[in-house]
């Protein structure tokens, strides 16, 4: 049986989504998700956090696909999350891209809506908490969703009994700002370049800001136009956000004070 050859002959399955280029693939990928859940009466739902950090490329190649599903109605979504820079690095992606999504700001909660953060919890718990506390909790948290799970906690666990007292919300205070310092601030400061620190705490001399970029300048005894490559880093970085035109704001509250107890005295100025 010299003369007899065995084989399998079979033509190869066309692929999906593998030719190498992104904004192709991932437009081919989503169109078939989408189909395959319009089919079975459903809808995919893609969410993704800290989007501000994904590379432009790859955020081009995600507003296009998305905007084809749209073309194509097919049920697919995005629920994207991330810091006030990302409406504008969507933009200079695509430039469609704010037409194709909505951009609602979610900023620190009202008054009401962190009052029910703080005192529901607890009630259900079957504890209290007394007004003066919750009005401390407030004013020291600035109202920041995160800052309230932080306090609400140590809070929780500084009071011997209920009611929650505001002495039991001074000792919460201290407990929680030293727990930052070490974690959330800490984290961020230390992806930071010297010059970038300075920046940081020469906006945090003069205050919660926002801030003119001239005030920063001033500050640092330097021309605006030769700090703007700190500057754009730090936005990059999502240290800092321009809520307007030549303004500058740090990306979460506090961390001027933060800014002022790592790096105290006047040595940052030199």
């Amino acid at each position: 049986y010299g003369d007899i050859d065995v084989g399998l002959d079979y033509d190869a399955e066309a692929g999906l989504a593998d030719n190498g280029d992104l904004e192709h693939d991932l437009q081919a990928l989503l169109e078939s998700a989408g189909a395959a859940a319009k089919a079975a009466s459903t809808a995919l739902v893609i969410f993704i956090d800290e989007l501000q950090y994904v590379p432009e490329a790859q955020l081009a190649a995600l507003i296009t696909a998305m905007h084809r599903c749209a073309q194509r109605q097919v049920p697919v979504l995005l629920v994207g999350a991330g810091l006030p820079q990302l409406r504008g690095r969507m933009g200079d992606a695509k430039s469609y891209a704010e037409r194709l999504f909505e951009f609602p700001e979610i900023g620190p909660l009202s008054t009401e809506a962190a009052t029910k953060a703080i005192t529901k919890p607890i009630e259900a718990e079957g504890a209290k908490i007394t007004a003066g506390a919750v009005q401390k909790i407030l004013a020291d948290t600035r109202c920041y969703p995160y800052f309230l799970q932080e306090w609400g906690q140590r809070s929780w666990e500084a009071a011997g009994a209920s009611p929650i007292e505001t002495d039991d919300v001074e000792r919460a205070t201290t407990t929680a700002v030293a727990a930052l310092d070490e974690s959330f601030f800490r984290v961020r400061f230390d992806r930071l370049t010297p010059q970038e620190k300075r920046y940081l705490r020469a906006m945090a001399e003069l205050g919660p800001g926002p801030h003119r970029s001239g005030a920063i300048a001033d500050c640092l005894k330097r021309e605006v136009s030769s700090l703007g490559p700190v500057r754009s880093s730090l936005i990059v970085k999502g240290m800092i956000w321009s809520p307007s035109h030549g303004d500058t704001a740090f990306t979460v509250p506090l961390f001027d004070e933060f800014m002022r107890r790592i790096m105290p005295g006047d040595e940052w100025r030199v």
